[in-house]
């Protein structure tokens, strides 16, 4: 079929402007892929790195300019063509094109989705208030920061990654911080109890209101629609000035779901990042994948190294030399001068070993499953991280009296 001149086409179209597009499109250059490159992207910024927008960034501590994942003139000098501002809204896969909300259409020879996911909004009373703020983009951290120098009192509802990570940048900054988490325990959803009692205590110490169990009934506001406070199901209001919503995101599909392919929480893929539509992949947060280390299950995973490792299979697979996406998951969190790091995933675990004094504040969580090491959780032990890696992969099965002898390393812990 012959298209207009009004319609661009592309023989590697990448859908997303965050990790996962850009280092698509980065490696297609680095592997010298010879065709026609475009990148869509919703925000008006060049690829920029997100895990500094809760921490350094918010922080006032990096300019923008310095997380941009590659200089301005990059993407010219590559010859990859950006579309910054975009929003794609639906997708004909027989046709092989893409049209955006604006109505410009592109077509392509293959399409990457890295669309990533929008930040899950709260769903009772008042949650179009002004004075709501989330964490996924420039733009939402600008905004918050715009409050630093009025605003006291912050209510941070969520008690993952993202919402400690800006409780303890805004404690640092001498704000007053009421951490609020619907669940009976911090990072409920990815660390065991050992480590969740750890963070609660830490930001306690460092004056953080942490609450636990504590649901959201409405957000309370003034008569100009301003956040004056958060209400909780017991009937409390604590009172904020502004309030932060990390309650994870919601994966940006519904193109390619209403076009035919396969998913539910994120598009289905295959172990080389296709899915169910022909010449389409999908990397990164949306990207639903069974994982060797959650033991075989679907899941989607929120990560830089998810993201620059399945665009890396997804562009060996354009390129004509597949590779199954194999990576071992690992992850990281700053907050004050901890620094957590992560190697594995404790989905399922029956068992955690910690090693080292939580008091001392440099210690590891070792997560087993039937014996085996799936997963370790590092503060301020970057040596066990390291080690550690060997035995997450090989599944290892190793004394229990050494792996909890913090004073032995881990690659000489015997097996059991």
């Amino acid at each position: 079929m012959q298209w207009g001149d009004d319609v661009q086409h592309f023989d590697c179209l990448i859908v997303g402007g965050g990790h996962a597009g850009a280092q698509a499109a980065i490696l297609l250059r680095q592997l010298k892929y010879e065709g026609s490159v475009g990148l869509i992207g919703d925000e008006p910024e060049f690829p920029y790195e997100r895990p500094p927008l809760s921490k350094d960034y918010l922080a006032g501590e990096k300019a923008f300019e310095r997380i941009l994942l590659r200089p301005p003139s990059f993407w010219t000098d590559q010859s990859i063509s950006l579309f910054l501002g975009e929003r794609v809204k639906t997708i004909n896969p027989a046709d092989h094109q893409v049209v955006t909300a604006k109505g410009t259409a592109f077509t392509y020879g293959k399409l990457i989705w890295a669309g990533g996911g929008s930040a899950r909004r709260l769903s009772c009373p008042g949650s179009t208030a002004k004075g709501l703020f989330t964490v996924r983009s420039r733009a939402d951290v600008d905004g918050l920061m715009a409050t630093l120098p009025k605003a006291e009192r912050y209510a941070i509802v969520g008690g993952g990654y993202i919402g400690l990570e800006a409780a303890a940048v805004l404690s640092k900054l001498g704000k007053q911080v009421t951490l609020l988490e619907a669940q009976e325990r911090l990072l409920a959803r990815v660390a065991g109890p050992e480590l969740s009692d750890f963070f609660a205590a830490e930001h306690r110490a460092h004056g953080v209101d942490v609450r636990l169990a504590a649901a959201v009934e409405a957000i309370e506001t003034n008569e100009s629609g301003q956040a004056t406070g958060v209400k909780l199901a017991d009937g409390e209001v604590i009172p904020a000035d502004a309030v932060i919503v990390g309650i994870g995101i919601v994966p940006e599909t519904g193109p390619l779901i209403l076009a035919g392919a396969s998913g539910g929480n994120g598009v289905d893929v295959d172990q080389y990042c296709e899915t169910s539509l022909p010449d389409v992949y999908a990397i990164g947060d949306c990207a639903a994948h069974e994982n060797r280390f959650a033991a075989g299950r679907r899941m989607r995973l929120e990560s830089v190294q998810n993201a620059n490792d399945q665009a890396r299979t997804a562009v060996q697979h354009i390129m004509g030399n597949p590779a199954p996406y194999e990576a071992v998951p690992w992850f990281w969190s700053n907050q004050y001068d901890l620094r957590l790091q992560t190697i594995g995933l404790s989905i399922e675990y029956d068992e955690c070993i910690v090693r080292g004094d939580p008091a001392s504040r440099s210690f590891s969580v070792v997560y087993l499953r039937q014996g085996q090491v799936i997963a370790l959780d590092c503060v301020n032990r970057t040596k066990d991280y390291v080690q550690g890696r060997a035995h997450v992969l090989a599944g290892s099965r190793l004394d229990r009296a050494q792996l909890s002898d913090a004073e032995i390393p881990l690659k000489e812990v015997g097996l059991a």
